[in-house]
């Protein structure tokens, strides 16, 4: 029975991270009430307020969750002394496209939310997880004279910037659902090149 009991027990708390993960992206912080969560999640304002205690806590929990998955993918890339500065280029695009494509609404999301609470930003120590990374030496190596966080941002950018304009391009019919992955898979192969130019490698 006491078995029974912790598995619905751990079920329903699955629930309510799952339900607040979709709200929360669909509609932001401050647009999500409670009753949005368990009313997605099927459940009642009491067994939230059991497990989370607030929609604040909820919020943190699923934001740390999606800062990490959306600046996490790249670290072990980041420090990965055993390949090449074009490799690590080549993987770090591949990665976030792939990652992107299966959560689409996540940069708008993470970055309007970072903006409003970027107190949850700091807790992961993105700056200084990359001033310390192996890739930030490979590129000072490369362009000695140029600081390494213009290419990291243009490289994000060029990854990140179509799925934040998705909308736009669906808008005005220049591309569905197909066109636009289609168009990823393409800029998985163009993006390291392009990038590769910018530094001056072959």
């Amino acid at each position: 029975m006491a078995k029974s009991t912790s598995k619905e027990a751990i079920s329903a708390e699955e629930k309510i991270k799952a339900a607040a993960r979709k709200v929360f992206t669909q509609k932001g912080y401050a647009a999500t009430r409670t009753r949005d969560i368990v009313e997605e999640a099927g459940l009642n304002i009491a067994l939230l307020n059991y497990y989370f205690r607030s929609k604040e806590k909820l919020f943190e929990i699923i934001m740390l969750e999606k800062m990490q998955e959306f600046f996490g993918i790249i670290i072990p890339f980041l420090h990965d002394e055993t390949t090449t500065l074009d490799k690590k280029i080549e993987q770090i695009t591949n990665r976030y496209i792939d990652m992107l494509l299966q959560n689409p609404d996540m940069p708008i999301f993470v970055l309007s939310e970072i903006r409003n609470n970027n107190g949850l930003f700091k807790k992961i120590q993105v700056g200084k997880i990359l001033q310390s990374s192996h890739f930030v030496r490979q590129l000072k190596e490369k362009q000695p004279g140029v600081q390494p966080l213009h290419f990291i941002a243009s490289m994000l950018g060029m990854i990140i910037f179509p799925f934040v304009s998705k909308p736009v391009f669906k808008s005005a019919g220049v591309l569905n659902e197909h066109g636009f992955a289609t168009m990823m898979e393409e800029r998985k192969k163009l993006l390291p090149k392009w990038i590769k130019a910018m530094l001056g490698t072959k």
